[in-house]
């Protein structure tokens, strides 16, 4: 996976991502043109007219977004509405679905005090396969902003990660039936990781400023015992709702959890039952034999979760399912553990399983 340091103006920022991941952004619109016309049948000039009807909104929430984007596109020689498509591309592909089909975000988990001293968070993201070779590890510097350390797909300026001021986000997608022309959910993810504290990142998702709905993991601790929590919100044009309140644990997957979302929003993930629900449960369980057992959670003891293969292939180590069309193989992509507390995380490239962490931290 390549890594990045970029800073500078937002400006700045994108052109250096768009030339030094020209190689990922191009891979990024291959994977997406061809995936758009499976899900929706639509072609790449249609998918970015979609893109642009969230440019008002987008400049309205941050236009630093935008510059960003811009950057990004002149860095790489493509166009505007090219990356502005990248990052629609869960409202262009998931959201307003009329069919039913699978979603990315997969298993995300997070503990913290009482359970645990420190406040972890963690995921598999399970997607396209063929996104390994878009991978990018970016470590922003910004003006007036948190520095960031984020994995993402090329061209993408928002995905998971966690900044400096100790705030991190995890993110499951979900399949609806409804979206708005409102903030893009990927752009959400980075609102959420150009945040200061667990109030401003909840600031950024609030009041239906999310154009489709999803899930968000956030954790936040400030550096000191016992002042750090995790919290999660299903976000959608229609607000946010807080699910799986048990004290100390959190646990989400790819369906929607929330009554009141529900009212709503129409759950369109047909695996809902027979992958997405197992895993929470299994991710569940994991956690309470660890537990009971009196063991010491460490970040290894998420490594062995996060490799999990019960109900394979639609295990929390997610294995393609050669017998899906093309278009709809998923599998784990990267895995993600970040430990708020002391700062660092561990990343996987692959699946965990079958693959090793490499640690990284702001020092490094």
């Amino acid at each position: 996976m390549k890594k990045l340091a970029l800073s500078g103006t937002a400006k700045e920022i994108g052109y250096e991502h768009g030339s030094k991941g020209k190689k990922e952004v191009i891979h990024s619109l291959e994977t997406y043109e061809k995936l758009f016309h499976g899900y929706k049948q639509i072609d790449w000039q249609q998918a970015r007219e979609y893109a642009l009807e969230h440019v008002d909104s987008i400049e309205k929430y941050d236009y630093d977004l935008v510059e960003e984007m811009q950057g990004v596109a002149e860095g790489a020689g493509v166009d505007f509405e090219d990356i502005l498509a990248l990052n629609a591309r869960s409202e262009i592909a998931l959201a307003g679905y009329k069919g039913s089909s699978f979603s990315d975000g997969c298993t995300a988990m997070a503990l913290y005090p009482p359970i645990h001293r420190d406040t972890i968070i963690a995921q598999n993201w399970d997607w396209k396969g063929r996104q390994t070779d878009s991978l990018l590890a970016l470590s922003i510097q910004q003006q007036n902003k948190p520095d960031i350390q984020m994995i993402t797909e090329g061209g993408m300026i928002g995905k998971i990660g966690w900044n400096s001021s100790g705030v991190g986000v995890c993110f499951n997608a979900l399949l609806t039936d409804k979206k708005s022309n409102e903030v893009p959910i990927h752009l959400g993810l980075r609102g959420v990781l150009d945040s200061y504290s667990l109030t401003e990142a909840i600031s950024k998702i609030k009041a239906g400023q999310m154009a489709s709905a999803a899930s968000f993991l956030i954790g936040a601790d400030e550096g000191e015992p016992d002042k750090g929590m995790a919290v999660n919100f299903e976000v959608s044009p229609f607000g946010i709702y807080e699910v799986g309140t048990q004290m100390g644990r959190l646990v989400h997957s790819n369906h929607l959890l929330s009554n009141e979302l529900k009212k709503h929003l129409k759950d369109m993930n047909e695996f809902r039952f027979d992958d997405s629900m197992i895993r929470k449960k299994r991710a569940e369980q994991l956690i309470d034999l660890s537990l009971q057992s009196g063991e010491d959670i460490t970040e290894d003891t998420f490594k062995t979760w996060l490799s999990d293969t019960f109900n394979k292939p639609n295990s929390i180590n997610h294995y393609k399912n050669e017998l899906a069309p093309e278009h709809r193989q998923m599998e784990t992509v990267f895995s993600i553990i970040m430990n708020l507390s002391k700062k660092n995380m561990y990343v996987c490239v692959g699946k965990p399983a079958e693959g090793t962490f490499e640690k990284i931290t702001f020092e490094s």
